[in-house]
């Protein structure tokens, strides 16, 4: 093989490189569209969501009581300020109606005499 051969055979060569390189920056760069990025993390997402709920219905049918008994709890956890505040009023309602019903039970007080109100001066008794 001549130099000039070899030459065009290095060209060609390189040439074949240059249009790889190329072929593979536009598929890279299609790939990292963020587009495209976005439109394959939300297919991801939605089926990750969709795996994740498939799994959460079968862990409640194999175990209901115990996923109630969770919920229960979670819900009594997140509600316990009102919770509280109801049952201190109603705490509070009942001692204040032990506190009626006991002035109901004591016998009534007798009613006192009026005092007699001072005479007023006339001008006559001066």
């Amino acid at each position: 093989m001549t130099d000039e051969e070899r030459i065009a055979a290095a060209q060609r060569t390189v040439e074949e490189a240059r249009e790889r390189l190329v072929d593979t920056v536009q598929s890279l760069a299609e790939q990292l569209e963020p587009k495209r990025l976005a439109r394959e993390l939300w297919e991801n997402a939605k089926d990750k969501g969709a795996d994740l709920a498939e799994e959460a219905v079968d862990a409640v049918k194999a175990r209901p009581l115990a996923v109630t008994g969770i919920a229960a709890g979670i819900a009594l956890f997140l509600a316990r300020e009102p919770i509280a505040d109801l049952a201190g009023k109603m705490w509070r309602g009942k001692a204040k109606t032990k506190v009626a019903a006991g002035a109901r039970q004591r016998k009534p007080a007798k009613p006192r005499a009026a005092k007699a109100a001072p005479e007023a001066k006339t001008e006559n008794s001066q």
